[in-house]
């Protein structure tokens, strides 16, 4: 995670996933693109990508538009990994779109790597066992879990 002056790193690694999101959709990313993406003012965004710059995580040239570095788009890529992982577990185990799109903005940030890898582990798993998989969704749809 990231630390960004006061603001929460989770917040600035959803600038980072979406500044990342959109340079590969458009080829470059704006300002204002990130404000109508995010259904934010950009002077929000403006605050954020200035402090995202002064802790190297972009380039910001005014009028033009945003540049990861090097680390800015590790850690954006990284997001969108376990963003991706994330959402493809929980489909897989049959939870709504709704609740996963919600569950995964909740979990994807308070991650650990090592829990990461066992969700993954076990997304591989249950995607190639669907005995194994059926049975586990047959044991959660009775469980007393809300």
């Amino acid at each position: 995670m990231i630390k960004t002056g006061h603001r929460s790193s989770s917040a600035a690694e959803d600038y980072l996933e979406r500044i990342q999101e959109l340079i590969d959709a458009k080829g470059y990313a704006r300002v204002v693109d990130i404000a109508e993406s995010l259904g934010i003012s950009q002077a929000s965004v403006t605050n954020m990508v200035k402090r995202l710059d002064v802790e190297g995580l972009l380039h910001h040239e005014k009028y033009r538009g945003l540049i990861l570095t090097d680390e800015g788009e590790r850690i954006a890529r990284a997001i969108s990994h376990r963003h991706k992982i994330l959402t493809d577990f929980l489909r897989l185990m049959g939870v709504s779109a709704q609740e996963v799109e919600r569950d995964v903005e909740g979990m994807e940030h308070h991650l650990s790597a090592s829990s990461l890898e066992v969700i993954e582990a076990l997304f591989k798993e249950l995607s190639s066992n669907k005995a194994l998989l059926d049975k586990i969704k047959v044991a959660s749809k009775h469980s007393n879990l809300p």
